[in-house]
């Protein structure tokens, strides 16, 4: 049984562009469904498949000079490393950024794909498109996907006519507005951090210390969270990235090692 799919071929292009200038990219993608009798079925036993073992740690918030954007730099694949250079930070245009949670290749692609739709919105409305509306399109997208083992959990951080917006979306279509979010495998760890480090008029060197030091302590407790902790500042003249430290080289910067405490200790245990 063919699932006629053909009315999704007329819809109109997004935004209110014509084709020939977009050259359909802003146009609703669409796609057939599977031939099958029983298409609930087979989306139950799809997702069983599509179980993905994943761990990360990224964080935003929003304070009084802009936004500040971390994460770190470690793909897993279950208990297998495998990478330590992951960029989870991803540029969308000069004032917007988004974060990668869930399956590399989604996130990567549906960043990549949005950063498109957004040039094209602001050449057809000579404007840039706000956080607001950014956030909002690719959550439409990524609804239209529901239930087809899309793995993506996002923030859209950046700064438009409005100030500093943050929004959190996910491959479920959700979608919040929200002045802190932490999303992956470390996140909990990284909000004990946030929770007790944040206050709204923070300076920048401030803010940015503080993204740094939650996302050092969530890789610290979280083994699917590692590499490098990376720390952006999005403000009224776009994003710019100010840290990109290793974590193994962190740790000895919030936890030095005294050297008489650590001759101690080996006094203590040969003598023991």
């Amino acid at each position: 049984m063919m699932i006629d799919m053909s009315g999704l071929e007329s819809a109109p292009s997004l935004l209110g562009v014509n084709d020939e200038l977009s050259g359909g990219f802003l146009r609703a993608p669409s796609f057939e469904l599977p031939s099958t009798i029983d298409f609930d079925g087979f989306q139950k036993e799809a997702k069983q498949t599509l179980k993905h073992a994943k761990g990360t740690t990224t964080l935003a918030f929003i304070f009084k000079e802009g936004v500040m954007v971390a994460a770190d730099s470690r793909a897993s694949m279950g208990g297998y490393i495998s990478s330590q250079s992951v960029k989870k930070i991803i540029e969308i245009n000069p004032y917007m950024l988004g974060t990668m949670a869930g399956g590399a290749a989604d996130c990567q692609f549906w960043h990549r794909n949005l950063g498109i739709k957004c040039r094209l919105h602001e050449l057809a409305n000579k404007r840039r498109i706000s956080v607001a509306g950014a956030s909002k399109l690719l959550a439409n997208i990524l609804y239209s996907y529901r239930g087809m083992g899309l793995s993506v959990g996002t923030m859209i951080a950046g700064w438009d006519e409005t100030g500093p917006g943050l929004y959190y979306v996910d491959s479920e279509g959700g979608r919040l507005k929200g002045t802190r979010f932490s999303v992956g495998s470390g996140s909990p760890y990284a909000y004990g951090v946030l929770d007790n480090g944040y206050r709204y008029d923070m300076s920048i060197e401030e803010g940015a210390e503080l993204a740094r030091r939650a996302i050092y302590h969530a890789t610290f407790r979280d083994g699917a969270s590692g590499g490098v902790a990376s720390v952006y500042y999005v403000g009224p003249n776009g994003w710019k990235k100010l840290f990109g430290d290793d974590v193994g080289e962190l740790h000895y910067k919030y936890y030095p090692v005294v050297q008489g405490t650590v001759e101690q200790e080996m006094i203590e245990v040969s003598g023991a």
